[in-house]
């Protein structure tokens, strides 16, 4: 079980049409009063996204997203992940306005938590360390 006492490793990123950046340095605050890392790399294509995650060897892939394409460049994400082989150990959320009707495919893709906009940093903060923890049990 991941503990609060447990440093989390998290790399934040948009897709590269995000203009807007507000909720994600929000989210970073959160992240770090929670007591995790935070690696934020802003607009970024799926392919620096996963690479970056392998190199910095984080424990979740968080994506900040408001303008859409979420399911494409979403699913180019997971599929990139897998190719990698970091999907048994690694987190994947979203974040931002995702239409409702997009988050049952986002989920069966491979995201472990969606966030709509206004979640506590007690949400989000128990939202990533419950899906980190269930990763490592299903790893072992």
């Amino acid at each position: 079980m991941t503990s609060k006492e447990e440093k989390v490793k998290v790399l934040l990123a948009q897709f590269p049409l995000e203009s807007h950046s507000r909720g994600a340095f929000t989210v970073i605050g959160m992240l770090r009063d929670s007591g995790m890392e935070v690696v934020y790399i802003g607009n970024s294509l799926p392919e620096q996204i996963i690479n970056t995650a392998v190199q910095e060897g984080v424990d979740v892939v968080g994506i900040s997203t408001l303008t859409g394409g979420e399911l494409v460049l979403g699913g180019k994400v997971i599929e990139l992940a897998k190719e990698k082989g970091i999907t048994n150990n690694t987190a994947f959320v979203m974040g931002g306005i995702v239409p409702p009707e997009d988050e049952p495919d986002l989920r069966k893709m491979g995201f472990d938590v969606l966030f709509r906009p206004g979640a506590t940093r007690e949400e989000i903060d128990k939202g990533i360390r419950g899906a980190l923890a269930a990763k490592r049990a299903i790893a072992r």
